[in-house]
């Protein structure tokens, strides 16, 4: 049978380059039909905020429940519901105005309907601002775990002002500054020394953090958009992190706080395996607990906890990839380490 094949070449013109601004919030003017995607604990603080620097035809403002929990295709569903409700089309643009999980469900609302839309970024929390908000990562949860349907799908720009951490509880803050303390043993051992020596409660200080901090993923997500290598490194902390989220149906810790435990499981499979020092691991340790941040965590089946590290992005079926530190500043990527030595760093935090 005489086989056929037709090659579509496509011509790649499309530049998803865009500004992130560090400064008090100014004017954004729009010319097309706007929705602002936000919180009841946001808007009641901030929104008014916001809105005296919206200059648009048309301002809708899309609520949904805070939290972790409510980052579910129900929640998404109801923010498509609302732009069709208001008859958006492709030239509309969405605003995420909150923390990680504002954003990245307004980015995949934005990546989906009618097949993709602007959107910008505006993060309220310390771990959005320096994180979430940068990259374009977007997506919600299910049973299965965290971030398991989603899009790659980069905003039109990112509007970082410090102001909005004035009102953050003191929880919500450090969970960001985990993220800030992991993108400097990822990737910048003299930020690490920096923020050793630094006091990020300073409001001077942790704009600098910030800066750094966005620079660093910028740079990262510059070289590897849709994490094929280098920006899975980022993930230091996380591949723990994303299963103790799912095991405490998201509800125990912050997405920041499970990260921070994740760093400190990942420390320790690095110094087992003997390709990081017990020094280095301490000190990161040390960092996390100076913003009182959980290091630990219970684990009641080892087994059960393994088993799910199959369901992370990066895994396949039959091997799991982990991010674990060579030394401050620096992370590899292995797809080789045995179970058995795996599940015996994770004996260590069963009935602490």
């Amino acid at each position: 049978m005489l086989c056929m094949t037709v090659d579509i070449k496509l011509k790649k013109e499309i530049d998803n380059s865009y500004k992130i601004t560090i400064d008090s919030l100014k004017q954004i003017t729009l010319e097309t039909k706007v929705a602002i995607v936000t919180n009841p604990k946001v808007a009641g603080l901030h929104l008014a905020y916001l809105l005296a620097q919206i200059e648009a035809p048309e301002v809708y403002i899309i609520t949904v429940p805070d939290g972790e929990t409510y980052k579910n295709m129900d929640s998404l569903n109801h923010i498509l519901e609302r732009m069709f409700d208001h008859r958006f089309n492709r030239n509309s643009t969405l605003i995420a105005f909150g923390g990680g999980v504002i954003g990245d469900m307004t980015g995949f609302a934005a990546s989906i309907y009618q097949r993709g839309i602007d959107f910008i970024q505006i993060p309220t929390t310390l771990l959005s601002q320096v994180d979430a908000s940068v990259g374009g990562k977007t997506g919600i949860n299910n049973r299965f775990g965290k971030n398991l349907i989603g899009a790659f799908h980069q905003p039109r720009a990112v509007y970082i002002d410090p102001y909005f951490l004035t009102t953050l509880q003191e929880r919500e803050f450090s969970a960001g500054i985990a993220e800030i303390i992991k993108m400097a043993v990822t990737f910048d051992k003299e930020f690490f020394k920096w923020l050793e020596e630094s006091d990020l409660y300073n409001q001077d200080t942790i704009k600098i953090a910030i800066e750094k901090s966005v620079k660093t993923k910028a740079w990262v997500v510059a070289q590897d958009e849709k994490e094929r290598g280098l920006r899975a490194a980022l993930n230091y902390g996380h591949t723990f992190g994303h299963v103790i989220e799912n095991e405490t149906n998201y509800t125990k810790y912050l997405h920041g706080e499970s990260v921070a435990i994740g760093m400190v499981m990942a420390d320790d499979l690095a110094c087992e395996l003997g390709i990081m020092s017990t020094d280095e691991a301490l000190r990161v340790k040390k960092l996390l607990e100076r913003y009182a941040l959980p290091v630990s965590y219970d684990i009641a089946d080892v087994e059960l906890f393994y088993d799910a590290f199959f369901l992370d992005k990066k895994s396949s079926d039959t091997k799991v990839m982990f991010i674990i530190p060579e030394h401050i500043g620096g992370v590899v990527m292995r797809d080789d380490i045995e179970a058995s030595i795996v599940k015996k760093v994770l004996s260590r935090y069963k009935d602490v």
